[in-house]
């Protein structure tokens, strides 16, 4: 739809922006409050930016709230400095060096370890404002005679002081912000965010550096809170020490909750709904002290009620009005919906465009070598000097029973874990001690035993973040280019499709996909980053007879001039698919050969197969 129809959200945006101040005080909100809900919502479209879109939850945006409003407030009351929006927009670029500092650190951690850090930030700078910097920030009394924000067009100034051009002021700093961060979610940046918060491991096995980018989008989060700061001492007349207080940031998180994280308007539904709830427990029913209980019991029951909050409850109403709408006017049987399924039209003369994804036909040699590769943990000894060559073009299968590091050796092999000992060369290249997202970089990928998706997202969306990695590098900054404008991209998505033939649900969530499609997507994900070695951990496991030999066929036909290792306990499948087999046995390798000779092999019977293939014989 935003494809299509681009401008519609900012058009509507800027319609309730014009309506809010006529409407909004027929039905209780005093013009200071509408005000307040504009800077609390840009502040939070830069936390949703943070945790809706890429699930990094902060509890620190109280100190880039109150840095970045402290720094423009001081220049306007403590210097000559007289520029309001200078102010405003310097304010912002210090937070933004503040949250780079800060980011470097905390993103060391992941999940509950970084929310706490953040914690403890949020605490640091609350202590060295009242303490340490109290000369500079006013301390207790905070920073007062901030002028109200005017605009110097050489031929005039326009000031803003009556309430109705304060709120035009802010209504159009709300809105800038909206379309900087729609720009950014609907960039191939923002869809890099997105799988960072699906799956993060994954997102890094495709070849994405996910630290630069959480990294980028915790100081873009850390700007829009300084601007907001600074917004917020405009508003006042005076910068309040209470900005860098834990309650701050408390109340950012709680309004993106209530209002619908990962939706960019939620947080200003939610500031909508708590500062009039605190206004009304505190001035109408004139509830003292109990209203912080009562608002807490209300967030409760909202949060409980509507998981997605107030934002997802409506779209959700939306698409279900649109369901019922198409099933009245065309009603389509449960059967038929999923075997034709939405889909995006296709690239333009896709069929005769030349083929995206890489093979190695016409190469020789080895492209992969393991030498006396061991891995230890501990006293528990995975894998021992292993030895393994895999030619181009080749198809090698590797069998082992439970237990026997098979899983050890192909994250070894992808550089997720690094080994105790030995060396791996991949195309002429020592990768030993490389991380998973170089491995990528360099076409060694591995499709997972258990799938890796990023379920939230649609089978287009899945395979188009795979393509970016091969496309784009492992990080691009490219925060306000279109994602249909990337040269090639929807290309080669729809050729991966055609090759894990699932092309008619490119459109569909991963969510609502068959366990057998949800296994060629995993595979196609791998594909989708065109690898010059590909690695199938188990592709057949959990699948019925049918899923199986639908994917044996569909794994012969991704084979034709690509080199390929797969693992599977399927031997009857995988020694159809492989022309060498190599078995693992306690961590070792025990012997290699075509499938003929393993079936024939007396050791890999007595230790593997039992005898069933002599029997036969």
């Amino acid at each position: 739809m935003i494809r299509h129809r681009p401008f519609l959200v900012e058009a509507l945006t800027i319609a309730a922006l014009v309506a809010a101040p006529f409407v909004l005080p027929h039905i209780g909100f005093s013009p200071a409050t509408i005000n307040r809900i504009l800077i609390w919502g840009l502040v939070g479209i830069g936390f949703d930016l943070l945790f809706g879109y890429t699930g990094l939850l902060s509890f620190g945006q109280s100190a880039f709230f109150g840095s970045g409003g402290m720094f423009a407030a001081y220049l306007l009351t403590q210097t000559s400095f007289s520029n309001a929006i200078g102010a405003l927009l310097l304010g912002t670029l210090f937070a933004g060096v503040i949250g780079y500092g800060i980011g470097l650190i905390a993103l060391r951690r992941t999940g509950i370890y970084f929310a706490m850090i953040t914690v403890a930030i949020a605490e640091v700078f609350f202590f060295l404002e009242f303490n340490p910097l109290s000369e500079y920030t006013g301390g207790e009394n905070g920073l007062p005679g901030v002028p109200s924000p005017s605009l110097s067009l050489g031929f005039t100034t326009l000031k803003f002081s009556s309430n109705l051009e304060m709120y035009a002021f802010f209504a159009f700093w709300y809105f800038v912000g909206l379309v900087i961060a729609l720009r950014i979610v609907r960039s191939p940046f923002g869809l890099v965010m997105r799988a960072i918060r699906e799956n993060p491991m994954r997102a890094e096995a495709l070849g994405h550096n996910i630290r630069s980018y959480k990294l980028v989008v915790f100081v873009i989060a850390a700007m829009y809170a300084g601007f907001g700061g600074g917004l917020l001492g405009m508003m006042q007349g005076f910068m309040p020490p209470d900005a860098f207080m834990f309650a701050t940031s408390g109340e950012i998180v709680m309004q993106t909750a209530i209002g619908g994280a990962g939706t960019l308007f939620g947080p200003l539904l939610g500031a909508i709904v708590w500062l009039y709830l605190s206004d009304f427990f505190q001035t109408v029913l004139n509830l003292g002290a109990t209203w912080r209980l009562i608002l807490g019991i209300v967030f409760v029951l909202l949060v409980c009620f509507l998981r997605r909050g107030l934002a997802g409850a409506i779209a959700d109403v939306y698409h279900m009005l649109r369901r019922r709408s198409a099933t009245a006017e065309a009603p389509v049987s449960p059967v038929s919906s999923i075997v034709a399924a939405p889909r995006a039209p296709a690239a333009h003369g896709i069929a005769n465009e030349p083929v995206m994804i890489k093979t190695t036909s016409g190469k020789s040699g080895p492209i992969l070598t393991a030498t006396g590769l061991t891995k230890r943990y501990g006293g528990l000894l995975a894998n021992s000097d292993i030895n393994f060559t895999v030619n181009h073009g080749e198809i090698r299968g590797i069998i082992g029973p439970n237990g026997a590091g098979k899983s050890t050796f192909f994250k070894m092999l992808t550089c997720e874990v690094k080994p105790t000992s030995g060396r791996i060369t991949f195309d002429g290249r020592d990768i030993t001690d490389m991380n998973v997202i170089d491995a990528c970089q360099l076409g060694l990928t591995k499709s997972y035993q258990i799938n890796q998706l990023f379920e939230r997202l649609t089978v287009r969306q899945n395979l188009t973040i795979a393509a970016l990695g091969e496309l784009r590098g492992k990080f691009r900054l490219d925060l306000f280019r279109s994602l249909y404008k990337v040269p090639k991209l929807n290309r080669l998505v729809e050729q991966t499709a055609a090759l894990v033939n699932l092309t008619a649900r490119l459109d569909a969530p991963v969510s609502e996909l068959a366990y057998g499609e949800k296994r060629r997507l995993e595979i196609g994900l791998a594909l989708a980053t065109s690898p010059s070695l590909l690695l199938l951990d188990e592709p057949l496991a959990g699948m019925s007879p049918q899923e199986r030999v639908e994917t044996v066929a569909l794994l012969k036909s991704i084979a034709r001039g690509r080199t390929l290792v797969i693992i599977d306990h399927d031997m009857d499948s995988l020694f159809e698919l492989v022309e060498k087999v190599t078995v693992l046995q306690e961590g070792r390798l025990l012997v290699e050969g075509t499938p003929e000779e393993i079936k024939s092999d007396a050791k890999v019977q007595e230790a593997y197969i039992g005898g069933v293939y002599e029997e036969v014989a």
